[in-house]
Order: C-alpha cells, then structure tokens, then sequence
C-alpha cells in the first residue's frame, strides 16, 4: 500500500514510517519541519515532502496516488500550548479538516493519531473508554479534540474512510528532549537539574514508541471506518517513581531532582480502557522497565543526536519555561 505518513520525520511519525517500510510499504513523508521535525530521524531514500498539512496543495502534492494517509502531524507539547497556544488551533484543527476534504475528494483512508488527553482528568479513578464525552484540560489537548470531532462528522455527513486512535504517554528513542522523560534522562546525563511539576504524583500511563506504532498499524489495515481506539500501555506509573527509575538508571545525585511550580491546568491521572484494540489482535508487549532502560541507554549512546538540540531555541524555551520555577525550586 502506498500510505503518505505526516509528521513523519517527528518522533512516534518517524517510528512508524520505519515500521510500514519494513512490511514493504510505499511510504511518503509529509513533515514542516518545526522545531521537533527532524529528517535525519528517517532513512534518506524516503520520499520526503517539506509541507503544511493545513494547506491543501501541499496534501494533495504529497498525498498523490496514495490509499492511506496516517496523520501525526500537530503542535505536541502541553507546556508550549500554555505558553503560545496560537499554533495548535491550526495545526489539529484546520490541517485536520483539510486532510478530510483530501479523501472526501480522493476516497483515500484517514487514521487520526490522537492522544488520551483529550478525555481529560481521571483522578476519581477508572479508566477512559472509547465513548466516553471529551473533557480536555489545555489547550493543546483542546486542539486535539477539536480535530478528533471532525472525523465522525465527516465520515456522517460525506461517507469517509476514517478512524481515529487515540495513544497514551509515548516515550523511547529519538523523543525531542522538552518530553518528561528524555528532559529527565539527559539532564540527568548532564548533571542538570530535574525539574518535577508539583508533587510529581501526577500518574501516567507509558506506552512504548514501537507498541503504539504497532497499534497504529493494526488499526490502519483492519480498523473500521469511524471508529474509535484507545491505544494504551497499561503500565501506570506516578512522575515521581519515574524520575527516581531515571535517577537511577544514569547513576545521578537525587539532590537533581527539584519541585518546581506545578504546570498550570495539570491532570492528575489519565488511564485508557483498550479491550476495543485487544479485539483486534493488538496488546502491548514491552515492560515499562525493559523501556526504560532501553530509552536511557539510547540517549546515553547518542549525545550526538540530542545535544545539538539542546540549544539555540530548545535553550530559549527551556528558560521561558523553568528558569523562574528552578529559582524557587525546593528538594524532593
């Protein structure tokens, strides 16, 4: 199949284009290359297309000839939406719809990649399900659920082929270091300051890079049009015991770990109910403590691939985002 993959050059997008080009898929990448876009995280004889999905001509130039589209691409991280939340709107939304009118005019399938945030808090307890109303708490995940609703619309009111898949906390190699866990790990790596929201009893559920592609996967070939489905790890983890995994996996100090001002709209818990997936043949097959550890020696191994990062506007961001906070931070 010949399946146009956006965002690919990012981190879960660049995963997952390797993983179709394995099975002996004809890929094409569609990818704007911002800040957390990164061609030398794909082969180099990949199609590659530098675009905007919210601009029509760049879809239709990029998506010519293909059955599928797989869409990664948006504005990812809940703590720029805070800072700057004009971008996300555009990209979740607007790039959305216009990948929707590309099959509505084409009869090519649509897999939206989505997020477990956009069910919102789940402190009370239990697990999100499929069905469950959408109650997101930033606007990142505002955004994402704002595109999320226009897939069953589309697919009532013109008959499109698409689905959506909704992921839990992703983590693994090549993750863009303003992430909770690669931010942790190479800090760590550098004698850095580890800058933990709160109380850091925040509780996530961690799903590794290639057993979300897989879902992904099983979901584009053999998902149903407009269905939904929660693509989770099952390994519930609080941010805390996370950070103590890392400090002790890179060897580094715990007077690193600092409590910082909690990020503003933070979600205690979230959790996903994927029976829908296991029907589907799908279920997780890496332990949370196999990932991690392979994350960390990952990152250990290729400073050459993060620390050139780490600088210029990662640097900018990073001192909008947690120079005030380290300055009042206090020990954990």
């Amino acid at each position: 199949m010949r399946v146009l993959v956006t965002g690919g050059a990012g981190f879960i997008g660049s995963h997952f284009v390797k993983r179709l080009l394995r099975a002996g898929d004809d890929v094409v990448v569609l990818d704007k290359l911002t800040y957390s876009g990164n061609r030398a995280n794909l082969p180099p004889d990949v199609e590659f297309h530098e675009g905007d999905i919210a601009e029509a001509a760049d879809v239709a130039r990029a998506a010519r000839d293909c059955a599928a589209i797989v869409n990664f691409a948006a504005e990812t991280h809940v703590d720029r939406s805070i800072l700057s939340a004009g971008d996300f709107g555009r990209t979740e939304f607007r790039g959305t719809q216009t990948l929707l009118e590309h099959i509505r005019e084409t009869g090519a399938r649509l897999v939206q990649v989505s997020t477990d945030e956009v069910y919102g808090d789940l402190e009370a307890g239990g697990s999100s399900t499929e069905t469950d109303p959408l109650r997101p708490s930033s606007p990142y995940s505002a955004a994402k659920a704002a595109g999320d609703l226009l897939i069953p619309a589309y697919v009532r009111t013109f008959d499109v082929d698409a689905s959506i898949t909704r992921g839990s906390n992703t983590y693994g190699p090549n993750q863009y270091p303003e992430k909770f866990i690669p931010l942790f790990v190479t800090n760590a790596l550098d004698g850095e300051a580890l800058p933990l929201y709160g109380d850091g009893r925040q509780v996530r559920d961690w799903l590794f890079v290639e057993d979300h592609c897989a879902g992904v996967e099983v979901v584009l070939r053999n998902g149903k049009r407009g269905e939904i489905y929660n693509v989770g790890g099952g390994d519930e983890h609080e941010n805390i015991h996370v950070a103590e995994q890392i400090l002790a996996l890179t060897g580094a100090d715990r007077s690193l770990l600092r409590s910082v001002a909690d990020r503003e709209g933070h979600d205690r818990r979230y959790s996903l109910d994927t029976a829908k997936m296991h029907a589907l043949g799908w279920k997780p097959e890496m332990r949370f403590e196999d990932g991690l550890r392979a994350t960390v020696e990952w990152y250990r191994e290729h400073r050459d691939w993060w620390q050139p990062i780490k600088s210029g506007e990662y640097r900018e961001y990073y001192a909008r985002q947690y120079a005030e906070r380290l300055a009042n931070a206090t020990s954990v």
